[in-house]
């Protein structure tokens, strides 16, 4: 016989020992595992969701999103139709390729402009299926059969839930992504126009350290014309100047500079300590993204990212940050829009009234863009009005709660 077959079959010998010896107490610990698993059902049966989501509630979710997706390829395809057809000569004169045009233009085009007009596609879903359901009498029946009209809005809001979630994430931490691809599309084969360069850029990178560039290429991550001060207690310590900064761009850690040229003035009282070179190796506490602003340069950062942009900017005394301000909060007040509009939607159309349903398409349509238009004037207001962003960004949603809770309370009426 094999020596590794012996030594299996003394191994397998050895477990049925352990198992006979110990297979009593395997049995205990089992059935006390079930008897807690059983325990903790009984106390938390308010976790379990068929308490809370039944046929009904199903029935109006499936109709809920399915509405709400079917809204939203519908509109965007006709986008991409129009889009299509204004920038066709562009792809054209700077020769697009197909790919690009697929992959990196509409296949990150799509996800943007549906969570952006994600309100609307809400809004038009819920008026859309609750008129038919309405106009079937089916609405009527609900309510015959005993369900408040209290009751058979949490379909409604458990669908917002999951719409919230969904538009929430995609625009706090994937699309950003995305943009940053379409916009270096448009950059090549649309508009090319991108802002590449800045003058005359002054801002603080620490704690009474001040920097200078008279002129700073983004294309090359280089500057001239460098200066970096020290203070302590409002009094000179140090004064760097350089004639070349450049940005390393291959470094594992961030606010890596080479300075060309430079030097190096130490003042200590009426003393002066001059150090110069021809290169060096420097860690400045500032990256191009702080030198070069491009419009929409916002909405290429996640919200972790645009949170940290933000404090290092405000740490920094610099002034331009209120678009990223408005941005950030932008995304949070957006995803609770879908309560606030589908709550006006479901109290406009859940009455059953001869004409159909559109009178209450026109009526969502206009309050779906009133609300976009609320949005763009007090995000511009926040940006050139110092208004605060984070009252700019949710003042779309406190006027819509007001009307939305007036219609609420008349709807049942």
């Amino acid at each position: 016989m094999n020596y590794s077959n012996i030594r299996r079959f003394h191994r397998f010998l050895r477990f049925r020992r352990w198992t006979g010896k110990h297979l009593a107490w395997l049995v205990v610990i089992v059935r006390w595992i079930i008897a807690a698993i059983k325990w903790i059902g009984s106390k938390f049966r308010w976790l379990n969701p068929k308490k809370y989501i039944s046929i009904l509630d199903w029935y109006i979710i499936k109709k809920f999103i399915g509405t709400y997706i079917f809204a939203i390829l519908l509109i965007i395809s006709i986008s991409i139709v129009f889009d299509i057809n204004e920038n066709l000569s562009k792809f054209t004169q700077y020769h697009a390729p197909f790919r690009a045009i697929v992959f990196d233009y509409y296949a990150n085009f799509v996800p943007y402009f549906a969570n952006l007009f994600s309100p609307l596609f809400v809004f038009i879903a819920v008026i859309f299926f609750t008129s038919k359901l309405a106009g079937n009498s089916e609405i009527i029946a609900m309510l015959a059969s005993g369900v408040s009209f209290k009751r058979l809005m949490r379909p409604y809001m458990i669908s917002c839930v999951l719409i919230s979630i969904t538009t929430y994430y995609l625009g706090a931490y994937v699309i950003p992504h995305g943009t940053v691809v379409r916009q270096n599309f448009e950059t090549m084969y649309k508009n090319r126009k991108k802002n590449n360069s800045a003058e005359n850029v002054q801002l603080q990178v620490g704690k009474g350290v001040i920097a200078y560039i008279q002129h700073y290429d983004n294309k090359f991550k280089r500057g001239y014309g460098f200066f970096l001060d020290k203070f302590e207690d409002k009094k000179l310590i140090s004064h760097m100047t350089a004639t070349e900064i450049q940005y390393d761009t291959i470094s594992d850690s961030k606010y890596h500079w080479k300075v060309y040229n430079w030097k190096i003035r130490k003042l200590k009282g009426l003393k002066e300590h001059i150090t110069s070179g021809s290169s060096r190796d420097t860690l400045i506490l500032m990256e191009p993204t702080d030198l070069v602003y491009s419009k929409g340069q916002q909405e290429t950062f996640t919200s972790p990212e645009l949170l940290e942009y933000i404090s290092k900017q405000t740490s920094r005394g610099s002034g331009n940050i209120a678009q990223y301000e408005v941005e950030y909060h932008k995304r949070i007040a957006m995803s609770f829009a879908s309560f606030i509009l589908t709550t006006i939607g479901f109290s406009l159309s859940s009455r059953k009234r001869k004409g159909g349903m559109g009178m209450y398409l026109g009526i969502g349509l206009a309050l779906s863009f009133t609300y976009i238009m609320l949005q763009t004037i007090s995000s511009t207001f926040a940006i050139n009005a110092n208004t605060p962003p984070a009252l700019a960004a949710w003042i779309p949603n406190i006027i819509f709660a007001f009307i939305a809770y007036f219609c609420y309370r008349k709807a049942p009426n």
